[in-house]
């Protein structure tokens, strides 16, 4: 074996290893991965938090800093997930996936991409999904609230990408904080159908504007409110076909009909 063929055998193995490593924090059940995987969602809420205060920051001059610190960070953990992975092809076609992809060129061009930055906010969709906000929630209790909680992101996710979009296009001219809130108001005023009628926006475009906030909100105040008084449901795979969600007391699967044996809580 040459020396060449040892140092691509070492590369090959070092890779290895890495990924090896990625999966048992990514996916492990260690205290280790778990530290990891709380670090992650902390630094993912963090990153969140200064997408939402992006039009207040933009006027700043370390703005450029932050937006390439943070894109360093999606760039990372977009490589990190992938190489986690078992199977890399699959977890690229993810929507998340793409989602992050797009929000890193948004940090990585944000003078050409400027008026696309409020989709960033779907970083918070793209968490959600991910699994690992709940991943470590074993209490039953807590589980009863998972689909009420994916309904609050979807429509918190929601009024986010409206304001900004509404910011954007429509109060630019009042940047920074006000804007912004005047943004906020109008969507939150559209969505609950309350219409004060101080802030309206101009010409069709605005109107077609409100109509789609109005009808997409609503149906999201549905869908929250379904989420949280509708009966409560255990989360437990089915062995043989694996749907994961059933009634509490229930026997048979609803799906194939195969014996459950679903733990009571009670006990």
């Amino acid at each position: 074996m040459t020396s060449e063929d040892k140092d691509i055998e070492q590369d090959a193995s070092a890779f290895g290893r890495l990924r090896d490593t990625l999966r048992r924090l990514y996916h492990g059940t260690t205290p280790a991965a778990f530290r990891f995987q709380i670090a992650a969602v902390l630094v993912d809420l963090a990153i969140i938090g200064f997408f939402v205060a992006t039009p207040v920051l933009q006027e700043t001059r370390a703005f450029l800093w932050l937006d390439y610190a943070v894109a360093a960070l999606v760039a990372a953990d977009i490589g990190a997930r992938l190489l986690a992975s078992n199977d890399v092809l699959r977890q690229f076609r993810q929507p998340t996936t793409w989602v992050d992809i797009f929000i890193l060129l948004t940090l990585l061009f944000p003078t050409a991409l400027a008026n696309l930055g409020f989709l960033r906010i779907l970083r918070l969709w793209s968490l959600s999904r991910s699994g690992g906000l709940w991943r470590h929630f074993r209490d039953p209790h807590l589980r009863e609230w998972r689909d009420a909680s994916h309904a609050v992101i979807n429509l918190l996710t929601f009024l986010l990408v409206v304001t900004g979009f509404v910011y954007t296009f429509f109060f630019r001219d009042g940047a920074g904080l006000a804007g912004y809130v005047d943004a906020l108001y109008f969507t939150v005023a559209t969505v609950t159908t309350t219409g004060f009628g101080d802030i309206v926006l101009p010409g069709m475009a605005g109107k077609l504007t409100a109509i789609v906030t109005m009808i997409i909100g609503i149906s999201l105040f549905v869908r929250l409110a379904q989420a949280i008084f509708r009966p409560a449901k255990v989360y437990f795979p089915c062995p043989q076909c694996g749907l994961s969600r059933h009634e509490p007391d229930a026997v048979h699967c609803k799906a194939c009909g195969h014996i459950l044996n679903i733990p009571d809580e009670g006990n």
